[in-house]
């Protein structure tokens, strides 16, 4: 029986302050639209394409949480396992006297 899951410390989520997103994708938009003229030769997909949305998507420790919804925590069930013992404590203890 599991009682206590050890936590996955999180993941390193880095977001650049300086970048401007709007403008590089009005610029790949304007790429885009000159290769389809002919303007530009066609490139090839680079390596840093691929791998520019890769490390951005949310942490999987937090989506899992949020779909799995409300849980017990470990504090409250230790908590609730004490007050039962407790109970159990005065119960055997009057019957004991008696």
């Amino acid at each position: 029986m599991k009682l206590f899951k050890q936590r996955e410390p999180r993941r390193f989520n880095h977001k650049y302050i300086y970048v401007d997103e709007r403008k590089e994708k009005l610029d790949k938009i304007v790429e885009n639209a000159k290769r389809d003229l002919g303007m530009l030769p066609p490139s090839e997909v680079s390596y840093r394409e691929r791998l520019k949305g890769a490390f951005v998507a949310e942490n999987s420790h937090l989506a899992r949480r949020r779909a799995a919804g409300t849980r017990m925590s470990t504090r409250f069930v230790v908590a609730a396992l004490l007050v039962c013992l407790f109970v159990l404590f005065y119960i055997f203890k009057s019957l004991w006297i008696l």
